[in-house]
């Protein structure tokens, strides 16, 4: 998930593992709706990376598509801190 506290944008990523597939956009919203967004993150305790200018290129994915390709490597490093983070959130 990427936030953007400077204009308040939100986005929601789903990357399943088992699929080999690219993550999908599963929710998107500025305002009040990346303020829940944000909430049921953490209400879910999902990692929050703040990533201004890849949360403004995720938001013009459609809902439910796959990233671009060209947004493969920043969302790679994304993941790679999500995963870290959750790892030794359970250590």
């Amino acid at each position: 998930m990427s936030e953007d506290s400077q204009t308040n944008l939100a986005v929601a990523l789903e990357y399943d593992e088992a699929t080999k597939q690219a993550p999908r956009v599963t929710a998107k919203g500025r305002g009040a709706a990346a303020e829940k967004i944000l909430e049921i993150a953490q209400e879910n305790g999902i990692v929050v990376e703040s990533d201004p200018h890849l949360a403004e290129a995720l938001s013009g994915v459609e809902l439910d598509d796959t990233i671009p390709i060209e947004l493969y490597q920043a969302v790679a490093e994304v993941l790679g801190f999500v995963l870290r983070t959750s790892a030794k959130r359970r250590s």
